[in-house]
Order: structure tokens, then sequence, then C-alpha cells
């Protein structure tokens, strides 16, 4: 372990030597200069974007509910529902009027590592998704996605782009906070193979797709 940990400084100050010796101006120029013809923008009409972003979480295990503004409760509760869920630890920003009564919510600021380790279930909203790649991007949000055997997400429509410098762009406000790339539930391979769900994060996902 000491050794590896030397070689490791070593390798960070390498990189921080070179970086000292390079004039601002050259590393924005250089920047600049980086080729950049991928895909940048949207080439699809949103509609099909929409339908990419779903064949993609379906492609990837994942249910999706889709409804308008004043049906999301109830396709919370339906998705709940068929998981046998009375409760579910809820992100300390998910607005209050998408949680249909009759169900125990606690809110993610006051659960216990424990306490999420034994939820039912975690919702939460999201800041955007990539249709070419069937990711959900949320701001944070990691232990609550990671440990609850089953994750739900609200994604209203328009959160939903084609690529992934559509996103990176739209996630520019959020630079300096912990972001959480979801892209399907947790699945793994051994090595005969077998795919197993739930080692990474939860075994189940479920999407809401809010339409306008």
């Amino acid at each position: 372990m000491p050794e590896m940990t030397a070689a490791r400084e070593a390798i960070l100050n390498g990189i921080r030597a070179t970086n000292d010796g390079v004039n601002p101006s050259m590393r924005e120029s250089g920047y600049r200069a980086i080729s950049r013809r991928y895909q940048q923008a949207a080439s699809m009409d949103h509609e099909t974007i929409l339908k990419i972003w779903i064949e993609r979480l379906r492609d990837y295990d994942a249910r999706i509910f889709e409804t308008a503004q004043q049906g999301v409760a109830s396709a919370i509760t339906e998705a709940l529902h068929a998981h046998q869920q009375k409760s579910a630890v809820v992100s300390d920003d998910f607005p209050q009027q998408f949680l249909p009564p009759g169900l125990s919510w606690q809110r993610e600021s006051t659960a216990t590592a424990d306490q999420l380790h034994t939820a039912e279930g975690a919702i939460s909203t999201c800041e955007v998704a990539i249709a070419h790649t069937g990711t959900i991007i949320l701001k944070g949000a990691r232990t609550l996605t990671l440990l609850p055997d089953h994750y739900l997400c609200v994604v209203h429509e328009d959160q939903v782009v084609e690529t992934v410098p559509e996103a990176i762009a739209e996630l520019a406000k959020s630079a300096t906070q912990p972001l959480t790339f979801i892209s399907g539930p947790s699945a793994t391979a051994d090595i005969e193979m077998t795919r197993i769900r739930g080692v990474h994060g939860p075994r189940y996902l479920d999407v809401v797709l809010v339409r306008n």
C-alpha cells in the first residue's frame, strides 16, 4: 500500500508540475482548438427523442408510466402498489403535491443510512435525461439511489434531450455539485455471464414521464 501511495503521488506531482508550467492563455487557446465534430445539438423532433429515450429505458428493464401533471400522484401510487410498497424515502426537494395520500413518506435528510438500507423504495425528480443513452441525471442523491431496492424518478418531458453535450450544457449551473447518472436498474454479470440485479444499486427502476 505505501508503494502504491508513493506512485500515485509521483504521478499527481508530475501532472501538477506540467500544469504549473503552462501559460493560462495557451491552455485556453488549446482548449478552444480541440475538434468538436461530434453531434452537439438535437437532430430529431421532440416526440422522436422521447420515443428513443423510452425505448432505451425499456431495454434496460425500467418501467415507464406516462401521465399529465395532474396524474403524477396516481402514477406513483400505481408504481408503488406493483411492488407492494406502502412507504418510501423522498428527496428533500420533491414536490409535496406529487405525493399521494394514504402512504408513508420520509424526507431524505431525516433518514439514516440504516433506514435507507431497509426502506421499501426511494423517489426523486431529475435534472435532465439523455435519449441517446437512456440516462437520467440527478443532482446529488447518490445514497438515495444506492441503498433502497426500488427507485422511482419523476421526469418532465421537457427535461429529455437528445445528446450528451446538450445534457452537460444543461448541467452547467450544477457544475460544482455531485451528480448521479442512472441508466436502468443496477445489473452486473459474473464470469459465467449470469446477470445479477441490485448489486450496485436498486434492482427496480420506475420512471414517471410527465407530459405537457
